[in-house]
This record gives C-alpha cells, structure tokens and sequence, in this order.
C-alpha cells in the first residue's frame, strides 16, 4: 500500500505544480493589465490639455444621438399614454328609445373586448354640446334635440389593428347608426416615431464613426512619439498583444472620459430644457417631464463611448503597428 501510494504522488505533485503555474501566469497577467491601465491613465494626465480637448470631440460626438435617443423614449412615453386613452365612440340610431340605449350599453359592457363603456344619452350630449360651443339659446330654439345617444368605448388592446377590428363588430350590433375610430393621429405617430429610431440608428453610426476616427489619429501620434520604445521591446521578443495593449487602454480612457463629457452635456442640457418643456406642457393641460437617461442608459453610454473608444486604439495600431517595427 504504501508503494502503491509512492507510486501516485509524482502524479498529484505534477498537477499541483500545474495548476501553481497557471496560477502564476494569471496573476502576472493580471497584474500587467493592471499596471499597464494605470501607466495610460497617468500618460494621458500628463497632457491634461489635448487630452481633454479629445474626450470633448468625443463626448459632442456622442450627445447628438444619445439626445434623440433621449426625445424618442419621451415620445414613445407620450403614444403609449395616447394609446392607452384610445376610444371608440358609438352613435346609437336616433329612433332608439333612452331604455333602448340603456339596454344596448349593457351589451356593449359584456363584449369581451370592451374594457369600460359609458352611455351619454341624448339630453346629456345636447347638455354637453351646449356647455362647450356656448349654444344655449340656439339649440332651446329647436323642437328636437337633433343628437343621438352615444357610449364611449375603452378597448382592451389599443393597438390600431385591434381598435378597427372591435370597430367593424360594434358596427353589426343592433341599434348602433355609427362607430367613428379616429386613429389618424396615432398612425402619424408611429411613423413619425419609427423614422426618428432609423435617424438616430443613422446619426449614431455616423457620429460613432467620427468618434472612432478622432480616436484612432489620436493613438496614431502617439504610437509615432513611442516609435523607438516599440523596436526596442519588439527586439527583445515582445508580442503584438502586449505592445498594443497600452494603447487600447490609452483608447478606452479616452472613450469613457467622451462618455463622461456626453453624460454631463445631456444632464446639464436636460436641466436648462425642463422648465421651458414644462411649462409648454402645462399650457396645453398635460404633464411631461424631460426623460432621463437613468443608471441604465448611464451605463450603456459609458460603455459604447468605451468600446468605441477601445475598438479606434485597436484599429490605429493595428494599421502603424507594422511601421513602428523595425525594417
């Protein structure tokens, strides 16, 4: 037993010593990220200057997209709350009796489509009618009154398609003279919202690519001021990953200072817009506050800014890097 046991130590050791060095090799990697993260953080604040004027160029590059992100989500906002408050209105044939109405907004109740519905008899409507065109002593003129009774529908799905649909079996109850479905407006809407999202999927691109290209000349100069620091570790064996890798972090410092530039200008921009915004919705009786990107769309803009930011060092040292070595 204690052969055998001698036998299978040498293997438990090898493993060990495996895994110790894998072990080793991590941290060392590690530890070089670390100290080459930290060596291109303290190079760009040597130059505080045109590093600032970097992130800057970014950071404006980000904030047109990232606004109308920002305006398409309040819109958004806006068509699901007019959404939500779509209705249909019935117009029940003016021969039908109030009892009549009555009975048939019952009927209306129980479609199981219909969420809510609230019967507005003639007198009621003629009421109404007068109070907001203030055509008191006109319509007493009149033998009788020429308005028919209604009930306004509340839908269960307010989706256009679903709101014609309900429309169209409203339309064969009997009693009811017309459905009027106005749903104009929200179809404009929704074109208008869905044109927004290409343009700013467009400007995002475009403005992306401007980014990226800022910060692709901006890693080029400095793999040409590093030239002879890069033959000299090139000679001695470095690899392409590691003498490109001090780079990519200089890229992804400058991305994410951008994407702090671009937050800044949306919140300080946000601010200077809300109160005129808000007093523009409360003239019209409505409620609308200027939307905020939120720790999530915090958290996406600073890390498209760095990824954009990482992919332009990638690129510009991608293209000198075979310059930079020696011929």
């Amino acid at each position: 037993m204690k052969a055998s046991g001698s036998r299978q130590s040498p293997p438990r050791r090898g493993a060990r010593s495996r895994r110790a060095g894998i072990d080793s090799r991590t941290r060392a990697w590690l530890r070089h990220h670390r100290a080459v993260g930290l060596d291109s953080a303290r190079r760009l604040l040597r130059r505080p200057l045109s590093s600032l004027l970097t992130m800057l160029a970014i950071g404006i590059a980000l904030v047109l997209p990232a606004g109308l992100w920002l305006a398409l989500s309040g819109a958004d906002d806006i068509g699901r709350r007019l959404q939500d408050s779509a209705t249909l209105t019935v117009y029940l044939s003016p021969a039908v009796s109030e009892s009549r109405s009555m009975t048939i907004a019952d009927t209306l109740r129980r479609h199981p489509d219909v969420a809510s519905a609230r019967l507005i008899t003639a007198a009621e409507g003629a009421a109404e009618f007068q109070q907001a065109l203030g055509l008191e002593d006109a319509l007493a003129e009149l033998d009788d009154n020429p308005l028919p009774a209604s009930v306004v529908i509340s839908p269960v799905d307010t989706s256009p398609a679903a709101v014609r649909d309900l429309g169209d079996q409203l339309e064969r109850v009997d009693g009811v003279d017309e459905v009027r479905v106005d749903l104009a407006w929200l179809e404009r809407l929704r074109q208008l919202a869905a044109f927004g999202r290409r343009l700013t999927l467009a400007l995002g691109g475009l403005f992306g690519l401007g980014a990226l290209l800022v910060v692709g000349n901006t890693i080029r100069l400095a793999v040409e001021s590093r030239r002879r620091e890069i033959e000299v570790v090139t000679l001695i064996g470095a690899t392409h990953a590691f003498v490109r890798r001090p780079f990519l972090y200089s890229g992804a410092w400058y991305g994410l200072g951008g994407g702090v530039v671009a937050w800044l200008l949306l919140a300080l921009g946000g601010r200077w817009l809300a109160a005129p915004l808000h007093d523009l919705a409360q003239s019209y009786g409505a409620h609308f506050g200027m939307p905020a990107l939120g720790w999530q769309g915090s958290a996406m803009l600073l890390a498209s800014s760095t990824l954009v930011g990482w992919l332009g060092g990638w690129i510009a040292v991608h293209r000198h890097l075979a310059d930079a070595r020696p011929r």
